[in-house]
This record gives C-alpha cells, structure tokens and sequence, in this order.
C-alpha cells in the first residue's frame, strides 16, 4: 500500500506542476539528445523494482549420524527499493554508494504424504549497504562492480516437530551491474548480486547449523534528481547491430532439483547445486525500424556445479559437470544507439549425473530444457559488444529408475563478450 501511495503522489506532484517551472522533480523528464555527452550520474536517486533468484543453504545435523547435506535450495521473488548517490568524475569514473531494502518469498518446503510432516526455509526481507565502482563504457552507460554488507531475516517452520523460529543474520554482497540512461532523469539498472551470511545454529532442534548464502537478480527503474548530458565528452562511434558474430561468456549460477519420491509420498524442493559456467557463442543479428534488434544464438557451454549429502558414512552427490549447448532466438530494443536490452529464449540440452558412494554406483542423463532470459548488450566499439545476461532454464523430469522423480532448474547470469565478423 504504501509504495502505491507514494505513486500516486509522484504522479499528481507532476500533473500540478506549473507548465514551464523549473521543478527539483519532473516526472516526464526530455529525451536525451547528443550521443557524444557523457550521461551525469552526479546526484541523489531512487529506485523501485525487484528480481529472481536462489537461496543456498549448507545443513548439518548431528542428531542424524552427523547428516549434512552442501545444497539445501530454494527459488522465489523479491521487491525492492533504493536511494543512492553517484558521482561522476572527469575520466568517466563513477563512485557512489546506496541502500536496498527487499522484501519477497524465496524458500524451500518439504512434505510427506499421509504424515504431518512438512516444512519451509524462507528468507523474507532484509537490507544490503553498498558501494560501487564504474566507468561510463558508452556515454549513456555505467558498467561497475559492488560490494559491501547484507542483513537478512530467515524463517524456519516445521509441523513434525511443531517448531517455527526465525533470526537475524549478517554477511556481504558482492556482484556486477549495468545501468543506461533512456530520457534525462529515468534510468534502467540490471545487477547479479551474490550474498553469503554467517549461518545459525537451532538449539532447540539439537544443534541443526544452517549456513545461508543467495545468488539472485535484480533489476530496477531509476529516477536520478540530476540527469541530463554532462560537460564531458567521449568520441563517438557508429555501431551497426546487423551481422554475424562470435562470442565467449562465464557465469555464476545455481540450480535447484525439485525431488519426488515414487508415489508422490515425499516431496523436497529442493536439493541444489551452485558453480561456475563457460560459454562460446556464435550469431546472427538483423536491425530493423528505428530501435528493433533480432537474431538467432547458438552456444556451446561447460557447467561444473555439484552438491552431495552425506549420513552415516554414505554420501550422495547431485552434478552438472559436462557440456551443453543451446540454440536461442533473441528480440531486443535500442535505450540509445550503444545499448541494447533484449530478452531471449528457446532449446537447451544438457548433461547431468548423481552418483552414490555406497554401494557405489553413477548415473548418467541428457536432457532437454526451455531456456528464457533477459539481458544488456554494450556496444563498445564499431565491432565489439558486451553483455551481461540473466537466464532460467527449465529442464525436463529425470525418473531415477522408478524410484524417485527429480525436476532440476537453474539461474544463471552471464558476462561476456562479443566480436562483429561480417558485414563491416
């Protein structure tokens, strides 16, 4: 209720605004003109929006024969808000800090059927402390790292034992971002944030340590009290977004396996996996209209992630550690003549495998996905881009033999690069 207030007090501040007054807030802010001004980043700002992603937890019990399972996943949604402060200096390097306070349902549950068992991990709301560093990639665009500290609220909640308890905890946050300027005040921000806490140990559940961190996405719509073209120039160049390309990326990412035992008796979700992904790329891209971007990607990909759970001396492991590939079809539109925000989608295959100590056995299985995704692309000279990407992929059931069904999906965000081989 209250960020819709606040909207509509906005909206009737700028609708009584006297025609032609020179307001500290203007609402419907110009276009930008003049490709070789870098965009001024100096200034106070506010942010509405939210993201995606997945929480990670490391879990140990003693009570059960010294259990501990290194991925204990859960997936949701979250909004935010933030004020912030940049400041631009003369070489293009922006500095500037900023607080986020978020609040969403990113949890993980389990059940059994027929016994009142049931449960949920949930991290609810909490605040991140920032600082970032950046330089101005293309005159309407920021490109920068940030880090700092990350307070978050958990909840844990089970029937059998009726048990609910929730606590505090603190850690860090580091991630990367891009922010690019469409009209003088407005401004449009992408960010993968990676945050990991201290963990907690539940007394009352004999000792249970949960060890929590996140990997999630955030995007968001600025309003900056500054704005505008600044006094610093940068030389322009022209970049024709039509033609044939090759690309490479790396990515962080997790995945999240939902679990269901034969007859649907036991449902976890979910066990999950985090690591490390490399891309190459090849495409096609074609401009058309004033701002209209589509192409067509193919990509060959190497995921090593992995996660196991380990009792009474037997361990059992859930990996992705072999090649994929995925063949993608992209739609974007121009903020400015250097950036391109698109979103993506279509086929993916992968490798996956679990494997058991004892008796000692592996299982190998290929399967089939749907991948959709969001993403930023720089333009960074004539024939050379760069991109920073979010994607969800969605892979088809894995049947263990009857035994039990695993539904794995996984987030990813990539960084890369992309070099224009034809037309010139």
């Amino acid at each position: 209720m209250k960020k819709t207030n606040s909207a509509i007090v906005i909206a009737m501040l700028a609708a009584t605004a006297p025609a032609g007054a020179t307001e500290p807030f203007r609402l419907f802010s110009s276009p930008l003109t003049g490709q070789t001004s870098v965009y001024d980043w100096t200034g106070f700002y506010i942010g509405i929006g939210g993201g995606t992603g997945f929480l990670i937890d490391e879990v140990n019990i003693p009570a059960f024969g010294a259990t501990s399972i290194s991925g204990v996943g859960g997936r949701g949604y979250f909004g935010k808000l933030t004020v912030g402060y940049d400041h631009l200096f003369s070489n293009g390097v922006v500095v500037g800090g900023a607080i986020s306070g978020r609040y969403g349902d990113v949890d993980t549950s389990w059940s059994v059927t027929g016994v009142p068992l049931t449960g949920e991990l949930k991290a609810d709301y909490g605040i991140d402390v920032i600082g970032r560093l950046g330089y101005t990639i293309a005159p309407r665009t920021l490109a920068y790292v940030l880090g700092g500290y990350s307070w978050q609220h958990f909840e844990l909640s089970s029937t059998a034992p009726a048990f609910s308890t929730g606590w505090n905890d603190s850690g860090f946050v580091v991630g990367i971002g891009t922010e690019t300027a469409f009209r003088n005040n407005w401004t449009w921000s992408s960010e993968y944030r990676y945050s990991q806490y201290s963990g907690t140990s539940i007394a009352a559940l004999g000792g249970v340590g949960i060890d929590p961190a996140t990997h999630m996405f955030h995007s968001s719509l600025n309003y900056r009290f500054g704005g505008g073209p600044s006094g610093i120039e940068r030389a322009s160049f022209v970049h024709d977004w039509t033609g044939f390309k090759v690309g490479a990326a790396v990515s962080v990412g997790a995945s999240l396996n939902k679990v269901t035992t034969a007859g649907g008796t036991i449902t976890f979700d979910g066990l999950a996996t985090e690591g490390y992904l490399g891309e190459i790329n090849i495409g096609y891209d074609r401009e058309f209209g004033e701002r209209w971007v589509a192409g067509v990607v193919l990509a060959a990909e190497y995921i090593g992630a992995s996660s196991s759970a380990t009792s009474a001396g037997t361990t059992v492991s859930a990996k992705a550690d072999d090649f994929g590939f995925d063949a993608l079809l992209r739609i974007g539109r121009k903020f400015n003549d250097y950036t391109l925000g698109y979103v993506i989608g279509g086929y993916t295959w992968q490798n996956l495998s679990a494997s058991i100590s004892a008796p000692a056995a592996t299982t190998d299985v290929s399967v089939n996905a749907f991948s959709i995704g969001t993403g930023t692309e720089l333009a960074l000279s004539e024939k050379t881009s760069a991109y920073v990407e979010y994607r969800y992929t969605m892979y088809e059931d894995v049947n263990l033999g009857g035994v039990a069904t695993i539904e794995p999906s996984s987030h990813t965000v990539r960084v890369g690069a992309k070099f224009k081989l034809y037309p010139d």
